[in-house]
């Protein structure tokens, strides 16, 4: 039990992935949304988001070839706890309000013509 807490606090303990968890707070976004969101490589955004979902912390949802993560809905309540305190944090760090900037941008939110929109049709990038 204390080895799970410990990579569950290991896991938030990253600031990229603390970063990621603010991002999908307003809602589920595609690994190409939080690629050029942070700006890191696809192969980098992609490993965080292994580690956040092995511990609990997100959800994923396969949309034919993509993915879209979620924050997850806790099955544990150290997790609803630790999601609550992700939730608190950070509210005036420019680097966060940064992020929430580009992911709830249109550019963004349009998918940047690499996801489908949610009807299934691919988005052509303007």
């Amino acid at each position: 039990m204390l080895k799970d807490s410990e990579m569950l606090f290991k896991a938030a303990g990253d600031r990229t992935r603390l970063r990621i968890l603010k991002m999908l707070e307003p809602g589920p976004l595609c690994v190409c949304q939080m690629v050029e969101t942070l700006r890191l490589a696809q192969s980098t955004v992609s490993k965080h988001l292994s580690i956040l979902s092995g511990v609990g912390l997100i959800d994923d949802e396969r949309q034919g070839k993509w993915t879209f993560y979620r924050l997850a809905k806790p099955r544990a309540p150290e997790v609803l706890l630790l999601l609550k305190a992700v939730g608190r944090c950070a509210p005036d760090d420019p680097g966060v309000t940064k992020d929430l900037a580009r992911v709830t941008s249109e550019k963004i939110r349009s998918r940047l013509g690499c996801c489908p929109p949610r009807g299934g049709e691919r988005r052509v990038a303007s």
